[in-house]
């Protein structure tokens, strides 16, 4: 089951989970959950956009884990969470040596 968020507009969507620490978690853990998934899309994330009444589902194509994870790394990385940096950077170069 993907993560679910609330935002006010569709403005506050922009960089998200570069911003979040716990979004950033969220989709992160769901890449690892599916590192050897033969689906395409995995879904990460809910999101409600409260002013519209809308719901967007944020999907992780299989073939971008590696640049999200990246990001997901570079934010942990500034808030000092170096076991799961770790835990992320070993999911990187198992998906490259793939």
């Amino acid at each position: 089951m993907a993560y679910t968020v609330s935002i006010e507009t569709l403005d506050d969507l922009s960089n998200l989970y570069t911003r979040d620490l716990e979004i950033s978690q969220s989709i992160a853990t769901t890449i690892l959950k599916n590192l050897n998934t033969t689906r395409r899309w995995v879904p990460a994330l809910e999101i409600y956009i409260e002013k519209s009444d809308k719901t967007i589902n944020y999907t992780i194509d299989r073939e971008s884990f590696i640049p999200v994870l990246e990001k997901c790394l570079k934010l942990h990385e500034a808030f000092e969470e170096y076991e799961f940096c770790s835990t992320i950077n070993n999911a990187i170069k198992k998906l490259k040596n793939k």
